[in-house]
């Protein structure tokens, strides 16, 4: 049985962290192995998150006074919380995944920058690339025309070379097949 002063630090420890998270995700681990939930939990730790399995009345007097509420305020049944500091879509997906493997893990609802989340939202959420995945894309982006102009020049040096001149001016060029049937 836990003492006043544990409940106390419990509770402050959660409005902590439901004040900090950009998203909070309902779900549930009770039923899966302990070597399984280490695994998960190191997983989310390793995006930023933090899981927390504690009592439904915990929750709810952490929940209070914070955008949370409406989402901890009516817990029934076995319920774990994950916190995302950082990338809440990774953390989704993390969840997600363990869904697949095993059933008790399930995504039941959520919060993401203090709206709440019904389950659907959240798996949409989760279905997004990561964050590591997205900045990859930008970057790709922002360098493909860099690179094409890189190939560019590489491909006019080549033909320099190939054609022993100094300078891409004197290069001599070649009409195509169809330019000189055009002429005909």
């Amino acid at each position: 049985m836990l003492k006043r002063a544990e409940k106390d630090e419990i509770i402050a420890g959660l409005k902590k962290d439901i004040e900090a998270a950009r998203g909070v995700f309902l779900t549930n681990l009770i039923g899966i192995s302990s070597n399984d939930s280490v695994a998960l939990r190191k997983e989310i730790r390793e995006k930023q998150g933090k899981v927390v399995i504690t009592r439904n009345t915990l929750f709810k007097k952490a929940a209070e006074g914070t955008t949370a509420e409406p989402l901890l305020g009516e817990l029934k049944g076995p319920h774990a919380l994950a916190f995302a500091f950082e990338d809440a879509a990774g953390v989704a997906k993390a969840l997600k995944e363990a869904g697949k493997n095993f059933e008790v893990v399930e995504l039941k609802a959520g919060m993401l920058n203090g709206e709440v989340l019904s389950k659907e939202q959240v798996i949409q959420l989760a279905d997004l690339p990561s964050r590591d995945e997205m900045l990859g894309t930008l970057l790709a982006t922002f360098m493909a025309p860099v690179s094409a102009f890189a190939r560019t020049v590489n491909a006019l040096k080549d033909e320099c070379e190939k054609q022993g001149v100094e300078t891409p001016g004197a290069l001599k060029v070649e009409a195509s097949a169809e330019e000189t049937t055009e002429e005909a």
